[in-house]
Formats: C-alpha cells, sequence, structure tokens
C-alpha cells in the first residue's frame, strides 16, 4: 500500500451512503491535484452487513489496501474500540468519521466539528460569537457544539425536543469547556432565547425533502441575526431562505460538507485540499441532482 505516493483508496461506510457527495468530490480534487484516487461508498444497507462488523471492515480494508475510510450513521461510535489511535478532538466528542490506515494500525479522527468550523470561519468571517441558540443536539449537533465552542462561543444555548438528551448534551460540553455558558432548553424557549442571541445553528432533519419546512418562526429572527443550516439537501432550505429575506447574514450546509471533504482528503493523502475549488464542484453536483429531479418531475 502506498499511502503518500499519489495513489490513494478510500471509502464510505454507513447506511444509505450511496447517494453520497463526498465520494466526486474527493475524486475530483484528486485529480486537479495529479493523483490516482478511487473513493468507493461501502453501504452496509446494500451489503446487509451489520454496523457492528466495523472492525472486520477495517481489517478488510487494511488487507485491501485502503488508506482510509469515512465513517457514518451509524458506526461512529462502534468503530472507536477496533482503532489503535484517536485525535484529541475525537476522543472528546466520542465520535470518529474519518480512520487513517497507516502500516495496519487505524488513526481515528473527527471532521464533523473541523468541517463546521472551517464553514463557519469561511462562510461567516467576523461573526459574532457572544451567544448562540443552537437547534438540535443529536450527533450532529454534538459536532457543530463542540466547533462552536472552540471557536469561542461564549454562551450556547442547545435546544432540543428531546429534554433529557438536551440536559446530557449541555453537561459533557460544560465539562469540556469549563469557560463557557452550556445551557440547555425546549423550543418553546425559543421566542425569549433569540432576542439575546447573536446567531442561530439550525441541527436537525427539518428542511431536508424528507421533512420540509420550518424548524421555528422566522418572526424570531432579525437582520442582526447570523444563520447557519447543516441541511444541504435541499441547499437552499426554507430556513436559509427566508433567513436571507430577512436581511440575515446566512451559512448554507453544503459549507459544512464540503469542509468536512477537505479536512479528510488532508488527512487521507497529506495534502491540502482547495476547499473553494471543492466548494465549486459541490455547487455543480448539487445544480446537476437539482436539474434532474426537475426534468424528472415534468
Amino acid at each position: 500500500m502506498s499511502t503518500r505516493a499519489g495513489s490513494f483508496l478510500v471509502g464510505l461506510v454507513g447506511e444509505g451512503v450511496l447517494p453520497s457527495l463526498t465520494p466526486p468530490m474527493h475524486e475530483r480534487e484528486g485529480d486537479r491535484q495529479g493523483l490516482r484516487y478511487l473513493y468507493r461508498p461501502l453501504d452496509l444497507l446494500e451489503t446487509g452487513l451489520p454496523a457492528g462488523s466495523i472492525g472486520e471492515l477495517l481489517r478488510w480494508a487494511a488487507d485491501l489496501g485502503f488508506n482510509g475510510l469515512n465513517i457514518t450513521h451509524p458506526c461512529k461510535q462502534l468503530v472507536m474500540a477496533h482503532l489503535d489511535e484517536v485525535s484529541e478532538d475525537a476522543r472528546r466528542l466520542a465520535a470518529v468519521n474519518t480512520v487513517v490506515i497507516e502500516d495496519g494500525r487505524f488513526i481515528g479522527h473527527n471532521t464533523d466539528f473541523s468541517g463546521f468550523a472551517r464553514a463557519l470561519a469561511d462562510g461567516l468571517p467576523g461573526a459574532s460569537l457572544e451567544r448562540v441558540v443552537q437547534m438540535g443536539a443529536g450527533g450532529a449537533g454534538s459536532a457543530v457544539a463542540y466547533a462552536l465552542l472552540t471557536a469561542g462561543v461564549g454562551v450556547l444555548d442547545l435546544v432540543d425536543t428531546d429534554p433529557v438528551r438536551c440536559a446530557e448534551r449541555a453537561e459533557s460540553l460544560r465539562a469540556l469547556f469549563p469557560g463557557a455558558v452550556v445551557t440547555a432548553h425546549t423550543p418553546e424557549e425559543l421566542p425569549a432565547l433569540l432576542p439575546l442571541a447573536d446567531g442561530l445553528v439550525h441541527c436537525t432533519p427539518i428542511g431536508m425533502a424528507a421533512h420540509p419546512g420550518l424548524p421555528l418562526d422566522p418572526a424570531l429572527l432579525e437582520p442582526r441575526h447570523w444563520v447557519a443550516d447543516i441541511v444541504y439537501r435541499p441547499l437552499e432550505t426554507e430556513l436559509v431562505r427566508r433567513a436571507r429575506a430577512i436581511g440575515c447574514r446566512v451559512l448554507d450546509g453544503g459549507r459544512m460538507a464540503v469542509g468536512q471533504a477537505a479536512d479528510a482528503f488532508r488527512l487521507f493523502t497529506g495534502r491540502d485540499a482547495d476547499a473553494g475549488r471543492m466548494r465549486e464542484h459541490f455547487l455543480e453536483l448539487i445544480a446537476a441532482e437539482d436539474a434532474t429531479a426537475t426534468e424528472g418531475a415534468r
């Protein structure tokens, strides 16, 4: 296996990953950098393998010469028991979404949080981070909250429909970031929270093609707010559209998707990805999907 000689074989393990845009983004960037780069999705639903087989999949990947794997639902926690080394951020998050294979060793990283951190810095430069409201405290929300606190958010108000999960997430984040204030709330408290906030981050499924709609009353938003959504199918969610119309600075979910891909590409190859170029390609892929959907609806 050659890990730094210009030839790379990587994959994506998880359920329902065949439609992922990550493989074409990686392969195009590899092409642009003159690399032989092959990225294949390994869909557990297609293979019939259970999530608990992730350890075997890692060993098979090493034997077959893979340089690494991206890991998604439902294996981000399960994979940790099979790793030789875990980055500090992934350990603190208790979740791994990128495994680099080097000399038969498995090294875990988390580019969910770093991808959002990159998205925030590139897409909303200079955004005020004194106080932020985050809707959604699930798996993706955990990484986003970690990124926000790492970026310097002073007060983070977590909002979730599951009060127990929300309280547990807030408690764990307070332990990791003792200098910050992290609070737990229900959606009914949004009218009291948003007037105090600089920005809003949305981390729930609402707005996806299968879950259309708005996660909150847009009348709660003010032009001074910045608004970030991690949903990217569709890229222009109802929340992003309405927030932009109000005059808010907005961050679409594609920024995080590209940030994750760029960071994973660097881990796999040892080369920096051109995030701007990957963003352009991502937008091309989304536009092609939209055109296909429109044609199919005729």
